[in-house]
């Protein structure tokens, strides 16, 4: 299978089933069986699967991708000896971030859930001009993009999490709050933009938000 079939979902839901850590092999950069160099597709969602585990709290050196040819098999053998070694030196997903299952879990469920719009984001403004691992790293890496990830990427996931609080039971806005670590203030601001949206809305007597069905 083309390394460019591994989407964002794949990569997430692995972390979601429990998997400690996750590697994906492709074919050598620019040496393509296919015109689609799809390989470029996975180093893509690897940076941005990596930013989204960092950004959530979990350590992105837990996933890793790397490519050669068929006849690299000593290779594959080197890469997956090392990480399997960096994997159990960090220990179980969350242990080593400070997080609890349950934590990690709720998390990761948030994150899959802005799959398709990081999809659309990618093709939007997450493009990197020229195909070449070089660019890819420093396209990825920059402050330039830090920053515009924290733009596209920060509410969103806020937004996210709080549907999933709100799934179970109403939630007044300091309670959403305490259970996030949000500032009250963004967190209103969150529920006013997703009340316009119908997502939520609010109820006078018990002064709490609930989940629009």
């Amino acid at each position: 299978m083309c390394s460019g079939r591994v989407d964002l979902e794949f990569i997430l839901r692995a972390f979601a089933n429990g998997q400690d850590g996750v590697f994906i092999g492709g074919c050598k950069l620019d040496e393509c069986n296919y015109v689609t160099h799809g390989n470029y597709d996975a180093l893509a969602n690897t940076h941005i699967a990596r930013k989204i585990l960092e950004h959530i709290g979990l350590n992105p050196n837990r996933l890793r991708t790397e490519f050669m040819s068929g006849a690299d098999g000593n290779l594959l053998a080197e890469y997956t000896d090392d990480f399997a070694r960096q994997i159990k030196e960090l220990g179980p997903l969350g242990k080593s971030e400070g997080m609890d299952a349950d934590t990690v879990k709720f998390k990761l469920e948030a994150a899959r859930k802005l799959v398709p719009y990081m999809r659309l984001a990618e093709r939007e403004r997450l493009r990197v001009p020229f195909k070449s691992k070089q660019t890819y790293t420093e396209f990825f890496e920059s402050s330039e993009m830090n920053a515009l990830f924290g733009d596209i990427f920060s509410d969103k996931l806020a937004v996210s999490q709080i549907m999933l609080l709100l799934k179970d039971n109403p939630l007044s806005t300091g309670d959403i709050a305490e259970k996030l670590g949000l500032n009250p203030s963004d967190v209103s601001r969150h529920m006013i933009s997703s009340s316009r949206h119908g997502m939520v809305k609010y109820d006078t007597d018990s002064k709490c938000y609930q989940r629009v069905q």
